[in-house]
């Protein structure tokens, strides 16, 4: 018989952890970083959308490997492996002294995010069932969320205090406390219930839904490209708004550092929303309706910054792109669960996710040539609109309940 406290919670605040260090430090502070950054590097805005394309890049190499990995060396491994690479090449970041010095350090701390990322959502399948996947997931990735609310605050801070060369302190740091999280990880991780005589939590409540009927309504390769498709434009937009909201409301809007470090935080408060409702509703309503309703947030959210004409507007769209950001993350991991099962889940989300990485990596370099082009990020934020449209639509694709 199972405490009622299950081991499995235990993996989620870990995974909490591991998500705020190697995407919310790893890559999302990138957007606070590079306006003090790029000035001291006298960075394009080719150039910064170039560093951004490179860590995904590496980031995309690891999930090629680490979804195929994962059932050799176990979850456990490859995560901290993953979070230690970050740790070190965020700390030679600290000591560029160019764009070539920032750009190769920095595909390696991508090829680090993506190796602990996919294996941490992947032990949802192992710990949860499906009346429980949804939350699970969801909540393991608000770790991106608080890192927001961390580096909004944190970072325009240590600029303050350290000056022109803050941004050198803060990558230091920043790698320090990925460094701290692999220490949590290896104390506390485990790649599955059996480790310690337990058994997945929660029910599969409707049989007909189970992984098995699920596939035969949609085969498994289908389900792959229809998800695979739908991360890909997940991808390609939200990260063109991660990378340039703060350039652009310090150079477009005339936003100080620190005012946009604050609008930067209210995008991590609103996100901690993200992860557990829509989790949520994918367990009740399902997950297509789910996604769907997601991508509808974020369009909004992206039309609201193109034609900003006011703080209410630039308000509006930080609310809406903080509450859906990292709800689809969450509700793939746990639909991938549902269609794939535990065994197949780390591959399938693997895989699933390269097509999220492609996306990330043409999204910031196509809004950074088209910025470059007009002067402006607007028409960066209208493409990523169009596309979020255009997920709406492919949404469709999905079963009604699944």
């Amino acid at each position: 018989m199972q405490s009622r406290f299950h081991y499995g919670w235990v993996i989620v605040g870990t995974g909490t952890l591991i998500v705020m260090a190697c995407l919310g430090f790893g890559r999302f502070a990138l957007g606070m970083l590079l306006p003090a950054m790029g000035e001291a590097l006298d960075l394009s805005y080719s150039q910064m959308g170039l560093i951004s394309t490179g860590n995904f890049a590496g980031y995309l190499i690891a999930v090629i490997l680490s979804g195929r990995l994962y059932s050799i060396l176990g979850a456990k491994r490859i995560i901290v492996s993953g979070l230690l690479l970050s740790a070190l090449t965020m700390a030679v970041v600290s000591r560029a002294s160019g764009f070539w010095q920032v750009f190769i350090p920095y595909v390696l701390t991508g090829v680090g995010s993506g190796a602990a990322f996919v294996p941490v959502m992947a032990l949802v399948s192992h710990w949860f069932k499906k009346s429980h996947r949804g939350r699970a997931a969801g909540s393991i990735v608000i770790g991106a969320g608080v890192a927001f609310i961390i580096s909004g605050w944190f970072i325009p801070y240590v600029n303050a205090w350290v000056g022109t060369e803050g941004w050198r302190t803060n990558w230091m740091i920043l790698g320090g406390a990925s460094f701290a999280v692999a220490l949590v990880a290896v104390a506390l991780l485990k790649d599955t219930p059996e480790q310690i005589g337990l058994s997945p939590l929660g029910t599969d409540p409707v049989q007909s839904l189970g992984a098995d009927a699920l596939s035969r309504r949609l085969s498994p390769k289908k389900a792959i490209l229809i998800l695979g498709g739908l991360y890909f434009f997940f991808g390609y937009t939200y990260v063109i708004y991660a990378t340039f909201i703060v350039t652009t409301l310090v150079q477009e809007v005339g936003m100080t550092e620190t005012v946009a470090g604050h609008t930067w935080m209210w995008i991590g408060a609103f996100s901690l929303l993200s992860g557990p409702v829509f989790g949520w509703l994918s367990d009740k309503l399902g997950r297509r309706a789910a996604l769907s309703t997601v991508f509808g947030f974020q369009l909004v959210s992206y039309l609201f910054i193109a034609f900003n004409s006011g703080m209410w507007m630039i308000f509006l769209s930080v609310a809406f792109y903080g509450v859906a950001l990292w709800a689809i993350p969450g509700i793939m991991a746990a639909t991938v669960g549902d269609y794939m099962g535990p065994q197949k889940a780390a591959l399938a989300f693997g895989t699933i996710t390269i097509f999220f990485g492609a996306g990330q990596v043409l999204g910031p370099a196509a809004a950074g040539v088209l910025a470059d082009w007009s002067g402006s990020f607007t028409y960066g934020y209208l493409m990523a609109a169009g596309m979020a449209g255009i997920a709406i639509v492919g949404t469709k694709l999905l079963p009604a309940r699944s």
